[in-house]
């Protein structure tokens, strides 16, 4: 069933298809919606219509003079009427000129009708289908409130619902928030770039709709706003954009996450440009649209994971907050964006050249530190990529993200203040390995025999093992490190060999042992 009556609708209705309905004028106009019908033979019913009417009559109200009928039509265009719709036979045998011309060249549709009809089975059947169009309508609209909530009981937030609203009306959505800022976008990858384009102007046929709940009183907490960019628009949009935002300002209210949800929102841009699923050329002008104007200098991409899996989603609203404060004093462009299904946040970092990337890193990890130290009373891993353009910022943020996964196994994963993602290649293809058997039966196969001693003897010879191949086979370093005797050292350096039956100082024997050692972190549970 369609969600609006039509006056094309409404012609094959049985009441009015009875009549042998002719259209006269407006035929390129019958798509207008009926939003009521009414029948009457005042000369001056205009004024008393609103607008969508059908307008049933016998042609008694239209007058008998040309000047007269003329009028008569203007007023009904005046009103935005529907249709006029005349019964010939009681007045008029034939429509009069100056009817059928003034409709033509005002676009009304016109019909005449060469049977009488009862007036009021046409008025019970259509308002039958309006009112039955109408619950179709609140039916869907009520569908989509139910998944909606459905989402926000599952867990689920703000983007989640605006995710799900958007494919409901295939069309991009946007919410922004009581001081007109964009807070999160749905829909097509190029949404941002549709809103950078709109200058703050929404175009005829979108949806705006107020998120209630401001302060004060009576203000909006936001604006929800749909485009009719992929697809026309329906009523149902309208109604359900309405739920949705009384949903949205309950979620707003409960979690104060308005930084969240547009932290959120860059986290998704960040996440697209890393995965590919937007164009680098279009990167720029969305990344303005969410507030990130670097200069022309390089880009330097940087991933931050905290050491141990699992944020709760209460606590991302206040990590967002707090590390946006912190990373205002870095004196850098920053674009921080947080991805929750990930449990990761992600930057962009505006640098003036690439020789300012070791100083600007450590500030940025110095910050991302001491924000999740506020938030969550926790110490994260940071790591840092090469510097980038926006050709390859998404290739830079992709290796960094796999290297803050990767490194979160290493024993020094957060101790250090940063990561150089370019020196963590072999750790990164070492977790990407790690679901395969056959890792951890090269780790066993390596070090095997080692592992099975130090499981039941003393002194334990791993950390021997570890320093020595750290300082590439010098002994008297090692020694030191280890705060042993060179000969203590020799001894337990000649069991290792005699374990592994292995000469420890063959290349091809060091760099198994270096992969090994450096495996084995990986495939710990």
């Amino acid at each position: 069933m369609e969600e609006t009556i039509t006056v094309a609708r409404a012609l094959q209705l049985p009441a009015l298809k009875r009549g042998l309905p002719q259209v006269m004028a407006g035929g390129e106009a019958l798509h207008r919606a009926v939003r009521w019908v009414h029948a009457c033979e005042a000369p001056h019913i205009a004024a008393l219509l609103k607008g969508g009417e059908l307008l049933l009559t016998t042609g008694l109200g239209l007058g008998s003079r040309p000047a007269e009928q003329r009028a008569f039509v203007r007023g009904l265009v005046d009103r935005d009427v529907a249709a006029l719709v005349v019964e010939l036979g009681s007045h008029f045998t034939t429509l009069p000129p100056a009817v059928v011309d003034t409709a033509r060249a005002l676009g009304l549709p016109l019909v005449q009708l060469h049977r009488e009809v009862p007036f009021v089975a046409v008025t019970e059947e259509i308002h039958t289908e309006l009112v039955n169009a109408h619950y179709t309508l609140l039916r869907r609209a009520d569908e989509v409130h139910r998944r909606c909530t459905e989402v926000l009981l599952g867990g689920g937030g703000v983007p989640e619902v605006l995710r799900l609203f958007a494919d409901f009306a295939g069309n991009p959505v946007f919410l922004q928030g009581s001081d007109g800022r964009l807070l999160y976008a749905a829909g097509p990858a190029d949404a941002l770039q549709v809103w950078d384009g709109l200058r703050g102007a929404v175009p005829g046929g979108g949806v705006v709709v107020n998120v209630p709940g401001g302060q004060p009183e009576g203000t909006p907490r936001g604006r929800l706003t749909v485009l009719p960019v992929d697809a026309p628009l329906a009523p149902v949009h309208r109604i359900a954009a309405e739920r949705t935002a009384g949903l949205l300002a309950v979620v707003l209210l409960q979690a104060r996450q308005e930084e969240e949800l547009a932290a959120r929102g860059r986290g998704d841009f960040l996440t697209d440009l890393a995965e590919g699923r937007l164009d680098a050329s279009e990167a720029p002008a969305q990344a303005r649209v969410l507030g990130f104007r670097p200069g022309p200098g390089p880009l330097l991409p940087v991933v931050m994971r905290l050491a141990a899996d699992g944020v709760p989603a209460e606590s991302w609203a206040p990590l967002a907050g707090a590390l946006q404060r912190e990373l205002a004093a870095v004196g850098a462009p920053v674009l921080l964006g947080v991805r929750l299904p990930e449990g990761r946040v992600p930057l962009l970092v505006g640098l003036r050249e690439e020789d300012e990337r070791p100083a600007v890193a450590a500030k940025v990890a110095a910050a991302l530190r001491a924000g999740a130290q506020r938030a969550l009373g926790r110490t994260p891993v940071v790591v840092a990529g090469a510097p980038a353009t926006w050709a390859t910022a998404g290739a830079g943020l992709r290796h960094a993200a796999q290297a803050a996964t990767a490194v979160r196994g290493l024993p020094d994963a957060a101790e250090r203040p940063w990561h150089d993602a370019r020196h963590l290649d072999v750790d990164v293809l070492l977790w990407q390995l790690r679901s395969h058997g056959d890792l951890a039966a090269f780790v066993d196969r390596v070090l095997g025999p080692l592992l099975a001693h130090d499981s039941t003897a003393r002194p334990v010879l791993l950390p021997t093992l570890e320093a020595y191949l750290a300082h590439a086979g010098r002994k008297a370093e090692t020694a030191r490190e280890l705060h042993v005797n060179r000969q203590t050292l020799y001894d337990r350096l000649a069991r290792i060999a005699r374990l592994l039956g292995a000469d420890l100082d063959a290349p091809h024997t060091v760099l198994s042992l270096s992969l090994a050692l450096r495996a084995r972190h990986h495939c710990a549970p």
